[in-house]
């Protein structure tokens, strides 16, 4: 079964808090089709996860800037390029995952 949402842009920051919560266990668990606005204005569709299982084994690394923008991005791992990406939670439009 494929699950598939449409986000609204109506939410307050507590939905959003929430929303964001929810993702990332959803990552941790799967991967997940999502459609985004990037910075530059043109939508992007990316497939990503943060499932241990499929991650690469990488030494960590963030420094204060990467901590400050922290709830306003989420950094996960594009399954088809094999590299780490990030995307602004709230220009998020659409995300699409299968159930098991």
């Amino acid at each position: 079964m494929t699950v598939s949402k449409n986000l609204t842009k109506d939410w307050n920051e507590n939905d959003w808090e929430r929303f964001r919560h929810w993702i990332h266990i959803l990552l941790k668990e799967r991967p997940v089709k999502i459609t985004f606005t990037k910075k530059d204005g043109t939508e992007r569709v990316m497939n990503c996860t943060l499932d241990p299982s499929v991650l690469p084994l990488v030494e960590s690394v963030q420094d204060k800037r990467e901590k400050d923008k922290e709830k306003d991005y989420i950094a996960v791992y594009d399954i088809d390029l094999k590299a780490w990406r990030s995307f602004v939670i709230k220009n998020v439009k659409e995300f699409e995952f299968t159930l098991d």
